[in-house]
């Protein structure tokens, strides 16, 4: 099959496009197929896209998107097979290049989200252009794709209202070849609870940052968050470090405990406990909110804690740093759960069907 990648960001930039299906590319080339990514921004504009100011040249490199796009689906989109669509073709404006490519030129879409995206998410970052996003897109996509590849059930169960052939096709970790290192909880050191993530997710943290508070009265530790901002937070134990590709595996290793912390509203539902898979794939037990798929991945007490109020993030969080024993046999359970369930090897068949008629 001769498959057309058509993706919001450059390649290797982006985790919803690494962890997605960037990291399977290798597996569509042993088995015979061909792609091609398409990205609709270039790397100069993605370099400034988060940046303040600049708008004049942040409006020139999306304009040079359109035009890519629109060049692409008139002159090449024809000669492939499938065309997979991350999120959308274009980040504003109506579905027209997805309309063309389905309705015009009858070529079968793969439509992929790991996100409620129909649901309006603004952010400082994004406040702009938030009235042109048109979020409603989603459900015509869906109605146009061939196939619709979902992260979680939750975001499944709404792509087949429009679309029966809407499958669960969930963000998986390369537990050989990226995440195949495991925390041992055993070395002396200062304990490291962590926290990763973009901008955009930071304000989750806000809701255990008094007890953290509470306990760095008591305990010795570090708090530790690798993002592309820094966070402004009330905690002595704060550690900022800025979020590396290259040394993003090594980075992570010295956490013990990973957090994820979530708003229990429509748009978190649609998360696909990413941070958890992470923290866990590396044996280091997550603590999660009760939203959304983080149930599905963090069984209580099993591989991680499930917390809710502040009293149950205060004691699964004092457990953890009293019980070294606690975290290895934990981080042991939740490492042989991704590698199980979310691994790239565990669903290699489910992510190649995708491309079946």
């Amino acid at each position: 099959m001769r498959i057309l990648f058509i993706i919001p960001y450059p390649p290797g930039k982006a985790p919803s496009q690494r962890f997605r299906f960037e990291q399977y590319l290798p597996l569509l080339a042993e088995h015979g197929h061909q792609y091609q990514l398409a990205p609709f921004l270039d790397d100069a504009t993605w370099a400034i896209l988060y940046k303040p100011g600049l708008a004049a040249k942040k409006a020139l490199g999306i304009l040079a998107g359109f035009l890519r796009r629109l060049l692409l689906v008139l002159t090449a989109v024809g000669k492939y097979d499938f065309v997979f669509i991350h999120r959308e073709a274009a980040p504003i404006g109506p579905p027209v290049f997805e309309w063309m490519i389905a309705r015009l030129l009858r070529k079968p879409i793969i439509y992929d989200f790991d996100d409620a995206i129909w649901i309006p998410n603004t952010s400082e970052a994004n406040k702009v252009v938030a009235g042109v996003k048109w979020h409603h897109k989603v459900d015509s996509i869906c109605r146009w794709a061939y196939k619709v590849s979902c992260g979680n059930s939750y975001l499944r169960n709404y792509a087949a209202q429009f679309n029966p052939r809407a499958v669960v096709n969930p963000t998986t970790i390369d537990t050989e070849h990226l995440h195949n290192q495991v925390r041992d909880q055993a070395i002396p050191g200062p304990l490291v609870i962590g926290w990763t993530g973009t901008h955009s997710t930071l304000k989750y943290i806000e809701q255990v940052v008094p007890v953290l508070a509470e306990l760095e009265q008591r305990y010795d530790f570090e708090f530790r968050v690798i993002s592309n901002q820094p966070p402004e937070l009330p905690l002595r134990s704060l550690r900022y470090q800025p979020w590396r590709k290259d040394t993003e595996i090594a980075d992570l290793l010295q956490f013990h405990v990973g957090l994820m912390p979530l708003e229990d509203d429509p748009w978190a539902k649609g998360k696909c406990a990413f941070k958890a898979l992470q923290y866990m794939a590396l044996g280091e037990p997550a603590l999660v909110s009760p939203v959304g798929m983080n149930t599905e991945v963090v069984e209580d007490g099993v591989n991680g804690y499930v917390c809710a109020t502040p009293e149950e993030w205060r004691t699964a969080l004092e457990r953890l740093l009293q019980n070294p024993g606690l975290r290895q046999t934990l981080g042991k359970a939740a490492r042989a759960t991704v590698v199980d369930r979310y691994s790239v090897v565990s669903n290699t068949q489910n992510f190649l069907n995708l491309f079946t008629r």
